[in-house]
């Protein structure tokens, strides 16, 4: 029904041969596991046990040094700081790559001591703990870059730590143009570029949508960049105290063009990770109370949650679970 509505085909494409099984839904949904891949499943698992030479081994089908995704599966592991050191200072061959993932991890990791409290409730001792983490993670992640020069995520990263530990418009402006010069076009950097834009980060209102209008313009139909669009106005609303502000006539048409050009276009790629796209444009259409194209985001996504960007609410699941059954 969904594509006749929609003028696709009656094709499908081929089964993935990769994918994991489809897990019991609950209230209609359920998390995204492992990118919902049997190859990266392996290398969380081999990540989790703290078995390096299992991790090289799963690592072999992906780019580490562009796949922001698989990094972030790694990354995001508890424990993996309990390890990774060891595979730092004792292979030398994968140095590179043992210091990117600590050095992203470390991020991670000292943002769990910082907590997402307000800067006046974090204590003396989380602050001290954070900037620790955060430095670490700065060498680690300079050494990376210098060893790999094409990588583009150790920059993305740098991202992410600049901005935690307060270094500058200037120098962070420096490390997203290093991101950019190696991939124009790559969505997480542009992404992070939207949250520094951000008055709660020294922005001035207007300034990441605009950026990510500019952005959007000049890639080519089917892109993913488009969801810089929907990750803006989700910034925007964070920003606001209006709870409606995205129910608007230009920006149900801004946020549905940016999709049908995008994650809906037939040239668009269903990378891995590709429900993580889906879903900001699943937030930010339903916060926008769009209802067409909204419908079909969901009806794409068949109840695959990603935590992020729908953490931004106090309980983000029943959130997805409430807006994909009113769509």
């Amino acid at each position: 029904m969904f594509g006749k509505l929609f003028g696709r085909g009656e094709e499908r494409p081929a089964a993935d041969p990769f994918a994991l099984p489809a897990p019991r839904r609950k209230n209609g949904m359920y998390t995204l596991r492992a990118l919902g891949d049997t190859r990266v499943l392996a290398l969380v698992e081999a990540a989790d046990a703290g078995d390096w030479e299992a991790v090289k081994e799963a690592l072999a089908p992906f780019d580490l040094g562009r796949d922001h995704h698989i990094l972030g599966e790694l990354a995001d592991l508890d424990g993996v700081e309990n390890w990774i050191g060891r595979a730092v200072e004792e292979d030398k061959e994968h140095r590179a790559t043992a210091l990117l993932i600590s050095g992203t991890r470390h991020i991670i990791w000292g943002w769990e001591a910082r907590t997402s409290a307000r800067a006046v409730n974090v204590t003396q001792e989380q602050w001290r703990i954070f900037h620790e983490r955060l430095h670490l993670a700065e060498e680690q992640l300079f050494e990376a870059a210098e060893l790999r020069p094409e990588w583009i995520t150790p920059w993305r990263q740098l991202l992410t730590s600049g901005r935690g530990m307060s270094l500058g418009r200037a120098v962070n402006e420096t490390r997203l143009d290093a991101a950019l010069r190696r991939d124009p076009l790559d969505l997480s950097s542009h992404l992070e570029w939207v949250s520094q834009l951000q008055p709660r980060w020294s922005g001035e209102p207007g300034q990441a949508l605009a950026f990510a209008r500019e952005a959007f313009s000049g890639a080519p139909d089917g892109h993913r960049l488009g969801c810089v669009i929907a990750m803006a106005h989700i910034e925007d609303w964070v920003e606001s105290d209006d709870s409606e502000c995205l129910d608007t006539p230009a920006i149900h048409r801004e946020l549905a063009e940016a999709a049908r050009r995008s994650i809906l276009h037939p040239d668009y790629e269903r990378h891995l990770g590709w429900q993580h796209d889906f879903n900001m444009f699943a937030m930010a259409l339903s916060l926008a109370s769009e209802s067409t194209v909204c419908r079909r985001v969901f009806h794409e996504l068949d109840g695959a949650y990603t935590e992020w960007p729908w953490t931004f609410f106090a309980e983000p699941e029943k959130q997805f679970a409430r807006r994909q059954r009113r769509a």
